[in-house]
Formats: C-alpha cells, structure tokens, sequence
C-alpha cells in the first residue's frame, strides 16, 4: 500500500507525526506499506513550519509545493494545481489529510478526481459556523472521503448525518494526544523562562489568531487590556503570531501583565501549557492538549468543533465579548476549576488504529 500523507500548516504536522510513526513501526515488522510526505506550503515561515519537523522528528518531506500565501480561492487553486501535478508523477493508492485546513479539502477534491481513495483523519467535527473557512474544508472534505477516522462518537454521529456509510466510520481517538504523551518527556522550558521569573503556576499562557479577534486594532488592543487588568497578580505569556503583531504595530499598549513572545515550538509550547496555571485562547485544538493535562482553558469563541473538550474537559467555551471572559474567568477564580476528565480512546494509540484499520483495507 503506497499512502500519500499531506501536511500543510501547523496543526497538520502536530497530527502527521505520529502517524508517520506507526507506518514505520508496521514496515519493521514487515508490513508492506509505504509513504509519501508532501509538505504543500500553506505555512512556510521557519517558526510555523521548519520547527515542528526538526522538533517532532517528522522525516524531511519528499515534496514541497511552496504554494505559501494568498486568499482563500488563490491558495487553494495553487494547492490543487501543484498537487495534481504531484500525484500524477508519483502515483499512490491512498491520499491521507488530517485536519481541516486549505491543504485538506484541496488535496482531498485532487485525489478523488484521479480515482484515488482518500482519508481524513479528524472527520466529522464540526462548529455549524459557516463563517469559519475551516468549517466548509470540513464539509467539502467529508463528502468525498472513503475512510472516515474521528476523534469522538459524537463526529461519527455528525458523518451519518451528512450520509457517511456506516462502515466507513472509525472511532480510533484523537492523534493529537498521541504526539503529545509520545513528547511529555521531551518538553522544555522556552528561553525566557529565567528571565520571566516563571513557575509553575503562576502565569496564564494567551493565544489569539482568529479574525474575529485580532483583525481590527481598537477592538484587539481593548480585549488585550482586558485581559491585561483581570487577571490579578498573574502574568500572561502572549506567543503572538507575525499578523497579530502587524496589526498592533508601535503602539504603546502600557500592559502591565502581557508578556509578548515569539511563537513557540512545539516542545517548548506544550512546556508552558503543562505548567500554566489557565489557558486563554481562540483555537481549537489546544482545547484538547489542555483537556489531556487538565489544566483550566478558555475559549473565546461562539462555537466549538470539539464538544467533548467541554463536558468532559477542562474547555470554557465563553463568546468573543471582554466581559463574558471576565464573568466566567472571575468565576473560576473564586470557586476553583470544575472536575474533568479525558475523553474516550484519547490514549496515545490513535495512530496505530487508523494504520492498522487501514492496512485491513487493501
């Protein structure tokens, strides 16, 4: 079986990497499977992409397609062009995606169209925001997917509703959490630990990247100094993203808690989400990474696509206003983090499932 694996921004990786991990393991013991990395591009700053291979020794791809920037239409129309053209010179029986990025739905619709199977990993979830790019990648993707591998029961559920076969759907848990307990004991300290003064427990780690929340600077720079006077005595490790930074430019912001870094690695990012005392963020998946090590999250979002993270995890999912995050926050403070617990089959062995389950297929 010749899989090709296609990873195109940060999540991707994160979630490629464990799974490259059990190919290799079944071609140890003899299993006749091999694979293609193609890398397309869609993140191609060094601290975006180049870390997380050298860090979660993810094999040096075998393609780049350096498609990089642009709307939505133009780089998911450069996607499609340079992975045709990929397929077709090298030939694969299987085109796995992860994920829900550019990369995922475009490289999906270029397989299906030459004949080839395709699998999604991380099918089916879904935020109902079609406002959100993520959500039609997800919606266009599974249309067209022929095996199907989520992270809970309640994804599956979503698929059989959109007219998934049955016997196409795998719960095999979340690859996600198989890198990170395959990394919990090469995590470190980022350099500015010292120079911070940080402990474990005494600062909140913030991440903010949706447009929602950091495209328009009176708005960003109001949330940000809410966030800044309602945390006490607390610092707060900002890694901001190039595009948030732009945006915020020289302005003198006179924040006494917020400490802006530069993105983080990824053994060095998990080190500060285990030994922070809350996460505040906008994204999705580290909803999940707080769940696994139970430490209190944040989300300033309307909707989430990982359910689970909140009535099983650590997850708060609590609007995009200042003053909700400060209601629910001030909350929490005065009573103390709800009891959690981790979701089923989120056990490190995600990974192997899906090789083995797809290793029965051929």
């Amino acid at each position: 079986m010749k899989i090709t694996i296609v990873a195109g921004a940060r999540p991707n990786f994160i979630k490629i990497a464990p799974i490259i991990k059990a190919i290799e393991k079944k071609q140890n013991e003899g299993a006749k499977v091999s694979y293609r990395l193609v890398h397309t591009g869609q993140h191609y700053d060094k601290n975006l992409s180049d870390t997380f291979f050298e860090e979660l020794n993810i094999p040096h791809p075998n393609a780049n397609l350096e498609v990089k920037s642009g709307s939505q239409s133009v780089q998911t129309a450069a996607i499609m062009i340079a992975f045709e053209e990929e397929l077709l010179q090298n030939p694969c029986d299987l085109v796995l995606v992860v994920g829900d990025v550019n990369s995922t739905m475009a490289c999906a619709i270029v397989a299906k169209k030459l004949n080839i199977k395709v699998t999604h990993v991380e099918a089916g979830i879904r935020s109902g925001d079609m406002t959100m790019p993520e959500e039609i990648n997800r919606i266009v993707t599974d249309s067209i997917t022929d095996y199907f591998f989520t992270t809970s029961t309640w994804a599956g559920e979503n698929l059989l509703k959109y007219g998934a076969e049955p016997s196409a759907i795998h719960f095999v848990g979340n690859v996600m959490i198989d890198t990170l307990y395959q990394n919990l004991d090469r995590i470190s300290a980022p350099d500015f630990w010292n120079e911070f003064h940080l402990e474990t427990g005494n600062y909140i780690v913030l991440t903010l990247h949706r447009p929602a929340n950091v495209d328009e600077e009176k708005s960003l720079v109001n949330l940000l100094d809410g966030i800044d006077k309602m945390v006490g005595d607390k610092k707060i490790i900002f890694p901001i993203h190039p595009r948030t930074k732009a945006i915020l430019g020289e302005q003198n912001l006179n924040l006494k808690n917020i400490l802006f870094v530069e993105p983080q690695g990824y053994l060095n990012f998990m080190y500060l989400i285990k030994n922070s005392f809350a996460v505040i963020t906008d994204s999705g998946g580290i909803s999940e990474e707080t769940t696994v090590l139970g430490i209190p999250c944040f989300t300033m979002r309307n909707n989430t696509e990982r359910p689970e993270t909140q009535t099983i995890g650590t997850n708060t999912l609590v609007g995009t206003s200042i003053e909700n995050l400060e209601k629910v926050f001030g909350e929490f403070l005065a009573n103390g983090p709800r009891k959690a617990g981790i979701p089923e089959l989120w056990d490190g062995k995600a990974s192997d499932r899906i090789i083995d389950i797809l290793l029965s297929k051929k």
